[in-house]
């Protein structure tokens, strides 16, 4: 599983959350047939609360000093990236649990061995504040997440406030007994929604159409500001192209810096780059092809189907359908979910009528056997995924502020779910 909300440093600067990608589908909604408020997130950063809640407790001992940072406007990798250069160590060496939107107020765990946690409370760095400082005996690692914490405001209402909650609540009713479709959100795969674009280049070992999707393209590009730099790079005038790019874009500019060092040698370039991203275009190929699945069983998130590996979600374990009848009880009192793939190695195929469903459409990726080499090589060992989740804790309020009326609600969602889903449920907006 993986985290909520994640975001690379291209996908975080899109203007505004309206702006859609003409690469991104239009992925069914569970509640489709129910009305929806309309209105807009993050319409200040304050809107957008992030809480991390950590999977395991802190020893208060050891060498890894743990650090909670509450962080306003920046991604995680900007945030290690200033964190890195105050004080003084290797972007590598801080540890970090999961990557957080850009677009909002959060608050997440970092970790950094042999630091003097006085050098961290004298820390000052705009829109970086430490908010508690602790120790562990061991490196926070991706992953290490039980969850996250969400409090959202939702503005410019469709609807009075009243009627607004009303629909809501029946929404959140529906979403509670069958479950929210576990999408990984549009986070996942850039502003331009073309990272799985990219996997899928990685994996099938397609080197110059994997530099054309992250360079080039001017005619999908979503944002105009940056169609001359795309431009430049199908001119091949490399070094204009990565002039054209703005600062904040590294990944663009580190992918054009690695071309121009290597005369223009892509396998050579890709090599250069760094390979936690490269991981994550891999996963997020992984991820669409999960999302187009999920689409597909939409209406039957809650029913398990025979030749189905299910989700247990007490121990994150999953075992073979036989007996549909017999497992649904366990489906319907939300012990157990059907699952979707992310593929790879170890990635259980389904068999009988769930496989019918699913498995026609991981055909239609003609991997061959070195492909699923280059899978692993990446990282993305393969598994199953359950197709829905539970929110917990959930709190519906409305109030008003200096910014107008605004609906308010509260949750915690497991690790790997993105808010965003549930969100999209309620307002019926992409």
């Amino acid at each position: 599983m993986h985290s909520a909300d994640m975001t690379t440093d291209s996908s975080s600067r899109s203007n505004g959350e309206d702006s859609v990608s003409p690469l991104q589908p239009q992925l069914p909604l569970l509640t489709a047939g129910m009305q929806g408020i309309g209105g807009n997130i993050k319409t200040i950063p304050s809107d957008f609360v992030v809480e991390e809640i950590p999977l395991y407790e802190f020893s208060g001992t050891g060498t890894h000093v743990f650090f909670y940072v509450q962080k306003k406007g920046l991604t995680t990798a900007e945030t290690i990236s200033r964190l890195s250069q105050a004080l003084g160590v290797r972007r590598f060496d801080i540890g970090y649990a999961g990557r957080k939107d850009s677009n909002a107020i959060t608050r997440q765990w970092f970790s950094l061995e042999h630091i003097d946690p006085e050098k961290l409370k004298q820390l000052k760095l705009n829109k970086i504040k430490i908010l508690d400082i602790t120790r562990h005996n061991n490196k926070l690692k991706v992953g290490h997440l039980k969850g996250n914490r969400f409090t959202i405001r939702i503005r410019n209402l469709h609807c009075p406030l009243q009627e607004a909650e009303a629909l809501a609540q029946k929404i959140l009713d529906v979403l509670c007994r069958r479950g929210v479709p576990n999408y990984f959100g549009p986070q996942r795969f850039g502003y331009r929604y073309d990272t799985h674009l990219l996997g899928e280049a990685l994996v099938k070992n397609d080197i110059q159409r994997f530099f054309d999707f992250l360079l080039g393209h001017p005619e999908l590009e979503s944002q105009p500001e940056f169609v001359p730099a795309r431009t430049l790079y199908h001119q091949g005038n490399f070094q204009a192209a990565y002039e054209a790019w703005h600062p904040g874009f590294r990944d663009h500019r580190d992918g054009l810096k690695a071309i121009i060092q290597s005369n223009g040698n892509l396998n050579k370039a890709l090599r250069a780059m760094d390979r936690r991203l490269l991981s994550l275009f891999v996963s997020a190929w992984q991820s669409d092809l999960f999302n187009e699945v999920l689409a597909k069983r939409i209406d039957k998130i809650d029913i398990v189907l025979e030749g189905d590996m299910a989700y247990k979600h007490d121990n994150g374990a999953c075992f073979r359908v036989e007996n549909p009848s017999a497992e649904q009880p366990r489906c319907a009192a939300f012990e157990i979910s059907p699952t979707g793939p992310l593929l790879g190695a170890r990635m259980m195929e389904l068999t009988g009528p769930a496989g019918e469903i699913e498995n026609p459409i991981l055909q239609k990726t003609t991997l061959a056997p070195e492909d699923y080499i280059r899978i692993k090589r990446y990282g993305g060992a393969g598994g199953r995924r359950p197709l829905r989740f539970l929110p917990k804790n959930i709190r519906l309020t409305t109030s008003r502020d200096d910014h107008g009326d605004f609906l308010q609600l509260s949750f915690e969602l497991p690790s790997g779910c993105y808010a965003t889903v549930l969100l999209r449920e309620i307002t019926k907006k992409q």
